[in-house]
């Protein structure tokens, strides 16, 4: 394809991260109502120094110090390898934080918020911990079917809160990163213990409110960013209460990889203000919307797959007209990405998507869901190397010709609007009326 990487005759070439190369489109400028870019940020330059300055002056909470002591039980909730958020380059410094109050490692114990995911290979655990902890700390990957749990109460909207055991006798650090998520407004602080290290019924039961209860579509409190009155959220809130975490340390990772900023202290409060910086720092206010937005997801890890890309999708669909058109410029090289991803397709054809997905719900299958949604608001082709016919029947036009791509995004027509977005996971498109 590589004859299709170019594409010449118009003003002024754009690249876009496609997989581990770059795509360049030449598009008039003229046509070009905005450019969505991150804030220049200044990515952290020594993490264990700033690690160290959060952990001694905390949001909302006692010093790290503090809160720790000779005799404790440390579980450390982390992400797993689905969520890079550069743990193993601050984790020794919490370690050797507990390990100088009296808290030897063999009182130290990793915990892989997996949710719903697959268990992780010893290469994956090494990658998110770091080759030292890896060799010195005992790491177990949740397993919401399997894993000893315990049930530590109900939360006001009826989710039965069942979490692994090792949460509820020890003391608890939860780690991971602050990012726009689809359904829970940000992901990071409460989502490390649900979904994290809740059981597959608790999991269910919570993600339920992402589907509106009174008519067959999501539930219009949820979305990017949305965490006031969304009830996904707010349950989750209320089931972290009952486990009460000692501290939290969380990343806002930068579009080039590197921690952007930590926030520590209270696992709520600083989470909190984790979220609001990061809307402030990666979402881009947009004054009208576009007939045709041209997405990047970043490139490779973050186009893997369909499911991984579909952040990009949902971010794109919020900077794009009603009726307007959605290129999507993601290699998918491991295709849907989850097993059961395409599967849901069959209950689509027949009509039947909404009332399975509320009998069986799945992650996999409420993105699936809100995929073909955002398809049915908008035209969304995508150009990537899955087969173009898995993606047919969610109303998505998939094609793996560059040429054809941009032929069908009509990207020459005269008079369009367009909005380019190169980090399109990243970049949160605020819409301002005027």
């Amino acid at each position: 394809m590589s004859d299709e990487r170019d594409v010449i005759g118009m003003r002024r070439e754009y690249k876009f991260k496609y997989d581990e190369e770059y795509l360049s489109l030449a598009l008039n400028p003229d046509q070009i109502i905005q450019e969505l870019q991150a804030k220049d940020i200044q990515p952290i330059e020594d993490v264990t120094k700033e690690v160290n300055k959060v952990l001694d002056a905390p949001i909302a909470s006692p010093p790290f110090n503090a809160l720790f002591k000779a005799g404790d039980q440390v579980t450390i909730v982390v992400s797993d390898i689905t969520r890079l958020v550069k743990l193993h380059e601050y984790l020794p410094t919490l370690v050797n934080r507990l390990n100088s109050l009296g808290i030897p490692d063999k009182d130290i114990l990793i915990l892989t918020a997996t949710g719903t995911h697959r268990g992780q290979t010893a290469e994956e655990k090494k990658r998110v911990v770091g080759a030292e902890m890896y060799s010195r700390l005992e790491i177990i990957d949740h397993d919401c079917d399997h894993s000893e749990m315990v049930s530590v109460g109900t939360t006001p909207r009826g989710t039965e809160v069942v979490v692994n055991r090792l949460v509820v006798e020890r003391k608890v650090i939860l780690t991971g990163g602050i990012v726009h998520h689809l359904m829970a407004g940000f992901g990071g602080g409460r989502k490390s213990i649900l979904p994290g290290v809740a059981s597959r019924e608790t999991i269910a039961q919570n993600h339920l409110h992402s589907l509106d209860p009174n008519a067959e579509r999501s539930n219009p409190l949820i979305g990017v960013g949305a965490l006031i009155d969304n009830p996904l959220h707010e349950d989750m809130v209320d089931a972290t209460q009952f486990v009460n975490p000692d501290f939290l340390v969380n990343a806002v990772i930068h579009t080039d990889g590197r921690v952007a900023k930590l926030f520590a202290g209270h696992w709520l409060k600083a989470w909190e203000e984790g979220c609001v910086w990061a809307d402030e720092n990666y979402g881009v206010p947009i004054g009208k919307k576009a007939d045709l937005v041209i997405a990047s997801c970043g490139g490779f890890p973050k186009d893997i797959s369909l499911y991984q890309s579909t952040k990009t999708l949902f971010n794109a669909a919020l900077a794009v007209k009603p009726g307007g058109t959605i290129l999507v410029l993601a290699g998918c090289r491991e295709g849907a990405g989850a097993d059961e991803f395409f599967g849901w397709s069959e209950p689509l054809k027949e009509q039947k998507l909404d009332p399975e997905l509320r009998k069986n719900f799945t992650i996999p299958g409420y993105i699936f869901y809100a995929a073909v949604e955002s398809a049915r608001k908008a035209k969304v082709i995508l150009y990537s190397m899955i087969e173009p016919e898995q993606v047919k029947p969610m109303g998505m036009t998939g094609v793996n010709s560059l040429v054809e791509a941009l032929e069908l995004a009509q990207v020459d027509r005269e008079n369009q609007e367009i909005i380019i977005m190169p980090y399109g996971g990243a970049t949160i498109p605020l819409y301002q009326k005027g």
